[in-house]
């Protein structure tokens, strides 16, 4: 009876593992994000260690490439942004994830609160090597945009971008919640995120998605999948 009790455990957590890459997750909306967040991944049944990669991996990858479009997301990839969101959440909706949805909250983020956003080191490295290529830098958040956002002048002052591009708020378009639009527009060939929906949108693009890992003190609840869909994952990137 124990051994038909603990096959039939083992083949229900194996059932639970499976995942579709043709889910649309929503990339900033806590709660959307289930699973797990295990050093392997299960992918047919099987444990499969995740598939580790570092900076020096990457630019070692693109050595005999011609400089290219490169994609960001913003918040728990380049920036530690939740004292913002944190801050709103206690002001707009405390307890609750309506502050989301609120113009107010995000006129806020954008136009002040990102003052206190914090750059990870993860990503001054990772900008500091596509610069040095010679690539053109863009950065696609999930964020509802504010007409005085100082996101752009913050990103380009605290990486040092020479060529700056405006920040892309793709919440505030019609296809919010999904980037592969603004991916495919520019012809960026990596993008960089934390969440499922950034990967799932590089990959609709025709572009190769990396994860980025969310740092474990973040604000964003939700459980990170890193590698479930076989992607690769940056080494330390939490920090």
């Amino acid at each position: 009876m124990k051994t038909k009790l603990l096959t039939l455990a083992l083949s229900s957590l194996m059932a639970c593992a499976f995942v579709s890459t043709s889910v649309q997750a929503d990339p900033k909306t806590p709660g959307t994000e289930t699973g797990y967040s295990s050093i392997d991944v299960m992918q047919k049944g099987e444990l499969v260690p995740l598939n580790w990669i570092s900076v020096e991996d990457i630019k070692a990858s693109l050595a005999d490439k011609p400089p290219m479009a490169v994609g960001f997301d913003i918040d728990d990839t380049v920036l530690f942004s939740s004292p913002g969101f944190n801050r709103g959440q206690q002001v707009f909706s405390p307890n609750g994830y309506s502050y989301l949805q609120s113009q107010q909250f995000w006129d806020k983020m954008n136009c002040s609160w990102e003052a206190f956003s914090l750059p990870k080191t993860i990503g001054q490295k990772l900008i500091a090597m596509h610069q040095e290529r010679g690539d053109d830098i863009y950065f696609i958040t999930g964020r509802t945009g504010s007409d005085c956002e100082m996101t752009t002048q913050y990103l380009k002052d605290t990486f040092g971008i020479a060529n700056m591009h405006k920040v892309i708020f793709a919440g505030s378009s019609k296809t919010a919640y999904t980037k592969t639009p603004f991916i495919k527009e520019h012809n960026i060939k990596l993008y960089y995120g934390d969440s499922d929906g950034d990967i799932i949108s590089a990959r609709d693009a025709g572009a190769e998605g990396i994860r980025i890992m969310r740092a474990a003190n973040s604000s964003y609840k939700a459980i990170p999948k890193n590698g479930v869909y076989g992607e690769k994952v940056v080494k330390d990137s939490q920090y």
